[in-house]
Parts: structure tokens; C-alpha cells; sequence
């Protein structure tokens, strides 16, 4: 069996590597022409996450996955601590965690400048089209291009990202650049500021070089801000003037923006969060979206996985452990269901709801950073997910799901063949019939 993976990011690249295994001939067809691991900032990691990792073939010990902290803490506008909470989490970066999956992959099963234009199905083949003249026919095609995927565009036009009504500005500093006081205070924690209506949080990664040595690392930081659709549009207007929709490039960011920014952070942000975006050399911008599918699987050979189905706020901390779960879902569906059509709905059937609780949770706790104009209900049910001990406790969880039975199964068969279904007793089994 073959299949096509449109897409060249984590979702595309954890199909990938778990089809392999399950004895799929696999292509990746990635649209930007240069490597992607250079791109991104912080991540934080789940159990689920590494489950799938050593599925894949990518150990725990191998993977040297990043930098773990102790616990989690909120700092007053003063720089006092005002809340601790003890919970070992490892955090790591985009670029290292994708790097790791490009390698296990190898080169000759991924191809840059791949643009893709439509999807054409047939009873036997699904065609993916390139905007360079080439097709591609495999036996499945699956849809890992992210939020604004071309392959969702097409099979369901009118499911679109929405904005929420306030956007993070994001970065990175090296630990070395970073006062003594302020690489005490922050570096062996997932830390909080909260000002009114935002949110600032940060933790240590490893170095650009993937270094996970104290004084080696990088800080990396979120600080969620409120923006009406207005401010977003300033934001988003380049050095040159031209207007940028819902994302611009970090290096065409207008110095007054930056400025702004740093001048906020040290009205409003405890002194140790202040100084590090007052050292962050680039700070980016990214505009806060909603998106989810009514459906994953959008036709008989086509399927649609991570950010391309659905895209959670970040306060769950869970796109890239979602989209590992999706591509694990799928190979465990493929390898359960002799039809393929079948796999692919039960698939769906299986991760549609997780989707949706998980964006679902996202909302709540980022709905008191809104821009918008909140009834008094709203406002006092958002501000449940205020408080520094919500927040340190609820903030890049999967704990919600636990019990809802979206947990990842790991006892899935080893055998490498989809198991027939017994003709005596209808069912999959190893019986012999």
C-alpha cells in the first residue's frame, strides 16, 4: 500500500514514520522549499507524546528530548513569587523535535517545493496534484499541510481559522544574555506573570544548537495580549507598509511594534520577564486562532490529521501531542480495518471528539485575554481560569482527557500486517481462521 502525506511538519512527519513501520510505502510532499527545523520556538512535552516517539522508533533516551524543570511558578508585578506548584515537566523546542523525526525519515522519502493544488479521488487511486505538473497516485492521502491546508480548502471550503480576539507575541533568549538574578528567578521553572486581561509565561530550552547544559539553554516566551481585529491589522503591517494577514514574518516586524512591546513589558510584566524581552533579539508575533472539522476523513483514500483538522489555543500545550495521537489513531485504524474506507471512519470516530475537547478546553482557559466585550456571566467564568493557582495548574494539561477514553493505546498489535477478519467469528483475531 502507498501513501502520499501532504505536508512536511510534525503531523506529516509522525504519519510518516509510523506507516513505515506499518509497512506503508510512504512520500511526504512539503510546500516550503528550504528545511523546516529552524523554524518555531518552545514546545512543552506529554506522556502521550513520547509513547508515540518510541513507536516511531525514536527512544526516550535517544531523543534527549530537551530540558526538564521542577515545578511552576507565578511572580508578582514586583518579581515576589505568589505561587509555586511542584510538577516535573520536560520542555523542549520546535526545531529540535522535528529534526529528530526528519532524520529518522531519512531523504528519500521527502520532497521540498512541493506546492499542492487539488485532490482528485478515483475508486482505485487518490491524485495528488503539484503546482510544478507533477501527480502523485497512492492508495492514501493524507492531509498534514496545517492550518491553512490546501487539502481542507478544497474538501471542506467553508471551515476556516477564526481569530480570538488576541494574539502572542513569542521568543527566544539565550540563558547567557540573562542577569544572574533574573537566570535564578526563571531558568529552572515553567514560570507566570499576570497582568490584568494577559498572560506571560516562559521556560528553559535547549541551546540553538540543541545544548541542554545550564548556561547553554534558551529561554523561551509566550505573552498573550489582547488585540481587536484593528490591532492586529497594525501589527501586522510590515517596515514596507503592506499588510500581512494573520501572520507576518518576524524579520518584517516594524521597530515601533517591538519597542512598544519592551516598553509594555516593563510597565506591566514582573522585572525578571521584562528584561528577557528586553534581550530577545527577535520577538515574533502570532495571531491566537480557532479552527475544527466536522469531519477527518473527507473522502474515501483522504484524511485530514493534526493542524489541518484542528488548531486549539496554545494553553493546553497539546498541538503537537495531538498531532502525534492523530497519526498514531490513523496507522492503529489502518492496521485494525481490512477496508479502507472503514479505517478511516473509524479513525474519525476516534478523534473527532478529541479534537474538539481539546479545543473546546483551549477556549476556556484563554477566554478572559479576549479583546472582546464579555456579557458579566462570561467574564466571571473566564476568570475561574485567572488565578495563579488555575493557571499554574491547568496551563499546558492534559489532564482533562484523562477518563474520557481518548488515551493513546499502547498494546496495539506489533505485527507489522493489517490482521484479516476471522471468517468464522467475524472479528480480528489470531485464531487461525
Amino acid at each position: 500500500m502507498k501513501a502520499s502525506v501532504v505536508g512536511g511538519s510534525m503531523a506529516g512527519l509522525f504519519a510518516a514514520l509510523l506507516l513505515k513501520r506499518a509497512g506503508w510505502q510512504v512520500r511526504v510532499y512539503e510546500r516550503i522549499g528550504a528545511d523546516l527545523s529552524g523554524r518555531g520556538a518552545g514546545i512543552v512535552t506529554h506522556r502521550q507524546l513520547f509513547d508515540v516517539l518510541e513507536r516511531a522508533g525514536i527512544t526516550r533516551g535517544a531523543a534527549k528530548m530537551g530540558v526538564a524543570v521542577r515545578g511552576r511558578q507565578v511572580l508578582a508585578r514586583d518579581g515576589a513569587l505568589v505561587g509555586k506548584l511542584p510538577l516535573e515537566q520536560v520542555l523542549t523546542s520546535w526545531g529540535h523535535l522535528h529534526a529528530l523525526l526528519r532524520n529518522a525519515l531519512g531523504d528519500n522519502s521527502y520532497h521540498h517545493g512541493r506546492t499542492l493544488e487539488r485532490v482528485v479521488e478515483s475508486d482505485k487511486v487518490v491524485a495528488a496534484h503539484f503546482a510544478d505538473g507533477a501527480v502523485a497516485e497512492a492508495d492514501l492521502l493524507v492531509g498534514a499541510d496545517g492550518i491553512f491546508s490546501t487539502v481542507r480548502a478544497q474538501l471542506l471550503p467553508d471551515v476556516r481559522p477564526n481569530y480570538a480576539g488576541y494574539i502572542a507575541w513569542r521568543g527566544l533568549v539565550d540563558e547567557a544574555d540573562l542577569s544572574a538574578a533574573t537566570r535564578d528567578a526563571l531558568c529552572e521553572h515553567f514560570s507566570f506573570s499576570l497582568p490584568e486581561g494577559e498572560q506571560m509565561l516562559g521556560y528553559p530550552v535547549a541551546g540553538a544548537d540543541e545544548a541542554p547544559a545550564v548556561g547553554a539553554r534558551r529561554f523561551n516566551f509566550v505573552w498573550y495580549r489582547p488585540a481587536t481585529e484593528g490591532t492586529l491589522r497594525d501589527l501586522l503591517t510590515d517596515i514596507d507598509g503592506v499588510s500581512h494577514s494573520l501572520s507576518i514574518p518576524p524579520n518584517r516586524i516594524r521597530a515601533e511594534a517591538i519597542d512598544g512591546l519592551r516598553r509594555d513589558a516593563h510597565r506591566l510584566l514582573a522585572p525578571q520577564f521584562a528584561e528577557v524581552v528586553q534581550k530577545t533579539r527577535q520577538p515574533f508575533i502570532q495571531a491566537i486562532l480557532d479552527l475544527e472539522t466536522p469531519s477527518m476523513a473527507v473522502g474515501r483514500r483522504t484524511v485530514l490529521i493534526g493542524d489541518a483538522a484542528f488548531v486549539a489555543r496554545p494553553h493546553v500545550g497539546a498541538g503537537v501531542t495531538k498531532a502525534a495521537a492523530d497519526a498514531c489513531a490513523l496507522v492503529e485504524a489502518l492496521e485494525t480495518e481490512a477496508d479502507l474506507e472503514c479505517a478511516l471512519k473509524s479513525f474519525e470516530a476516534r478523534r473527532l471528539a478529541v479534537g474538539r475537547s481539546i479545543v473546546d478546553r483551549a477556549r476556556h482557559l484563554g477566554a478572559y485575554m479576549q479583546a472582546q466585550i464579555h456579557t458579566p456571566e462570561e467574564k466571571q467564568a473566564a476568570e475561574r481560569h485567572r488565578s495563579p493557582q488555575a493557571v499554574m495548574t491547568e496551563t499546558a494539561s492534559m489532564a482533562f482527557l484523562e477518563g474520557t477514553g481518548s488515551a493513546i493505546n499502547t498494546n496495539y498489535p506489533s505485527s507489522q500486517k493489517r490482521r484479516p477478519r476471522c471468517r468464522r467469528c467475524s472479528i480480528r483475531s489470531t485464531c487461525g481462521d
